[in-house]
């Protein structure tokens, strides 16, 4: 009689959940995290586009970007709408449906980290070992790393949460919320592999590429004979790549630091900032390709030949972007 009675507590309870008035506050919000995940999905499916399409464009750097677009796509396509349900309180049907969205957000947060160490490594080879460059860091073994960065990811975060996965439940019988309770080992070990680890190794090897790229900086500009010209240009060629890559590199950091330092603050995850600071995290997704929109003129050359549909014609792949 008394799970009767629950049962029926259960069905009125859900029954008022669904009938509550929606806010025009709520509404905003809801339009704009939209938004944001639309405009996330189209500028990182052109980036694939771009970046597929044209055998010229596939450099080390640009086969890192590729997979660095891959797991943006995937946050704007699953991680952001689902969070927009989460933010809206609707109901979870099953609990897989909650292991999943714990376990691909932290997947592809752990692959776009990976992403950005490799990004920082090919820059710091580029500037400081530029005769090495080519024997070094070859489509190959990027192809390798990028395959080695999915795949530890995806191992890490099971194993780290397979114990707390399988602990996942309904944190109330009759609203159904997904949560995941995570302790303090847990958020120490992940705060040190993903957070602290990556942004030392980011930092250290910029800070050399920046010290690298001032003196090079200073030999160009003394440099005006005609025989090294070729070499002049090529520096700076690489150089602006590595001033755009640090664009991205920064923004990156800026956008994990607040998500970060919540964990670290203890701050309570549930709490209006703890969201704001996450939806900066995934907002990093959408700002990576307006930054090559800014600073790459073959984006935005290969955008003018998407939208005037050349890319449709034969031999499209191989014209010059460059």
């Amino acid at each position: 009689m008394e799970t009767l009675k629950a049962a029926d507590l259960c069905i009125l309870l859900n029954t008022s959940r669904r009938s509550m008035p929606v806010t025009p506050r709520s509404m905003v919000i809801k339009t704009l995290l939209s938004c944001i995940s639309v405009l996330t999905v189209v500028l990182n499916l052109l980036t694939l586009i771009i970046i597929s399409s044209s055998r010229q464009l596939h450099t080390p750097t640009n086969l890192i970007l590729l997979s660095l677009a891959v797991s943006d796509l995937l946050v704007g396509l699953v991680v952001m709408p689902s969070q927009i349900v989460l933010m809206q309180s609707v109901l979870f049907l099953d609990k897989m449906s909650c292991v999943f969205l714990y376990l691909c957000g932290f997947i592809l947060t752990s692959a776009s980290v990976g992403n950005m160490v490799l990004i920082s490594v090919d820059r710091y080879v580029a500037i400081c070992y530029p005769l090495r460059y080519s024997s070094m860091i070859t489509p190959r073994r990027v192809q390798i790393y990028l395959s080695l960065c999915w795949f530890c990811s995806v191992i890490y975060n099971f194993m780290l949460l397979k114990d707390h996965l399988s602990q996942i439940d309904l944190l109330n019988s009759c609203y159904q919320e997904c949560f995941l309770v995570i302790n303090y080992i847990f958020g120490a070990v992940d705060l040190l592999v993903t957070f602290f680890c990556p942004l030392t190794v980011i930092i250290v090897l910029y800070m050399r590429v920046f010290v690298v790229a001032v003196s090079q900086a200073r030999v160009m500009r003394s440099q005006i004979s005609a025989l090294r010209s070729n070499t002049v240009t090529v520096k700076r060629s690489e150089m602006r790549a590595a001033r755009t890559v640090g664009v991205i590199l920064l923004v990156f950091v800026l956008c994990l630091l607040p998500y970060y330092s919540s964990s670290i603050a203890g701050q309570d995850t549930k709490s209006m900032a703890s969201s704001v600071q996450m939806w900066l995290f995934y907002s990093n997704s959408s700002l990576n390709p307006l930054i090559y929109a800014f600073f790459y003129l073959w984006f935005r050359k290969s955008v003018k030949v998407i939208v005037s549909l050349q890319i449709l014609q034969p031999g499209s792949r191989e014209a010059k972007i460059l």
